[in-house]
């Protein structure tokens, strides 16, 4: 039996939940299963940066998960995923994250994916980063992590801020290995 490509989204309380809803909305229309979980701060940052409510987010995933509940599916090695994205990634996510500290189901499910060599995307939107985030994500790259900051490329002359996040969003479904079109390619 095939099952479609499993896909763990966690929107955090980093600015850029667009990059978080246009993702899934990419993976909504590529027909792949996602489980999504968005923090406390997450949810805050949706309603002030896209006002929307975090049910409306919710209705673009395939399952979601309330990110205090370490009782589910996702908290075990047991349950296959293909990948797991936090987009965008707080540099406290991100801290928890390199230092196993497995509070949440967020924390947990990447841990998860950690330890079972799942790939693991990590999109921070932070800046200046400091020597902490730093090494925190150097530790993390380490490991195999993805690190992929919200940095859009400009060679494709971006008029639309719409334009800005789909050239992130189109990166991080290259790293999920998925084909996709949201940005023009650098063609030299």
């Amino acid at each position: 039996m095939v099952r479609l490509m499993r896909v763990v989204v966690a929107i955090t309380g980093a600015s850029g939940a667009a990059h978080g809803k246009r993702l899934l909305e990419e993976l909504k229309k590529q027909k792949v299963e996602t489980h999504l979980i968005i923090s406390e701060a997450g949810t805050q940052v949706i309603q002030h940066e896209l006002n929307a409510s975090k049910k409306e987010i919710e209705l673009l995933a395939t399952r979601a998960y309330d990110v205090n509940d370490l009782s589910g599916q996702l908290v075990s090695g047991s349950f296959p995923i293909d990948a797991m994205v936090v987009i965008p990634c707080s540099m406290k996510t991100l801290a928890g994250i390199a230092n196993g500290f497995s509070t949440n189901l967020i924390l947990r499910a990447a841990d998860v994916a950690l330890k079972e060599k799942r790939k693991l995307i990590l999109v921070p939107r932070e800046t200046p980063l400091s020597v902490v985030h730093l090494r925190n994500m150097l530790q993390l790259a380490k490991q195999g992590v993805i690190i992929l900051p919200a940095m859009p490329g400009f060679y494709h002359h971006p008029t639309t801020i719409k334009s800005l996040i789909d050239f992130v969003v189109g990166r991080v479904m290259d790293a999920l290995g998925i084909e996709t079109d949201l940005y023009e390619r650098w063609k030299g």
